[in-house]
């Protein structure tokens, strides 16, 4: 049986919540900074609710992946959960938002997903990377929304 991949990331944003979730929570932006994906298409139309459904195109460990993330929770301000269920990992992305002190938003970036075939062999290399990658997405969009850069 595959092993469950379970990666979560958070990092403190100096920005206010509605900035930080209104930003981050649509996916038309996830391209500025999400270092592997290369394209989103909504295939519902905008803005997120429960059950949009939206195409990305990424890249990860050095492959082309194409899938479709569904919108399943939506607590505006507060909590996004989409969901994948095809190709040889299914994926579920939670991005949660709190405020703290001065104004700053502390945002978690959870990726759960139990993988088959030889994703399922490589999990705990597939989830260290994934590890990495979220740090460095999470530091892109704090710079992004911090510096505007």
């Amino acid at each position: 049986m595959a092993s469950e991949v379970d990666v979560l990331t958070e990092a403190v944003i100096g920005r206010p919540v509605a900035e930080v979730a209104a930003y981050a929570g649509d996916p038309t932006n996830a391209p500025e900074w999400y270092r592997n994906i290369d394209s989103v298409e909504w295939e519902t139309p905008p803005p997120v609710a429960v059950g949009s459904r939206m195409a990305f195109v990424a890249r990860f460990l050095g492959r082309r992946l194409a899938y479709t993330y569904e919108v399943v929770e939506l607590v505006p301000g507060e909590r996004l959960v989409m969901r994948t269920a095809q190709g040889p990992f299914p994926m579920e992305t939670t991005y949660t938002w709190q405020a703290v002190d001065d104004g700053a938003t502390r945002m978690t970036l959870r990726n759960r997903g139990r993988p088959s075939g030889f994703a399922g062999i490589a999990a705990p290399a597939m989830a260290a990377a994934m590890r990495r990658a979220n740090r460095k997405d999470l530091a892109a969009l704090r710079s992004r929304l911090e510096l505007g850069r």
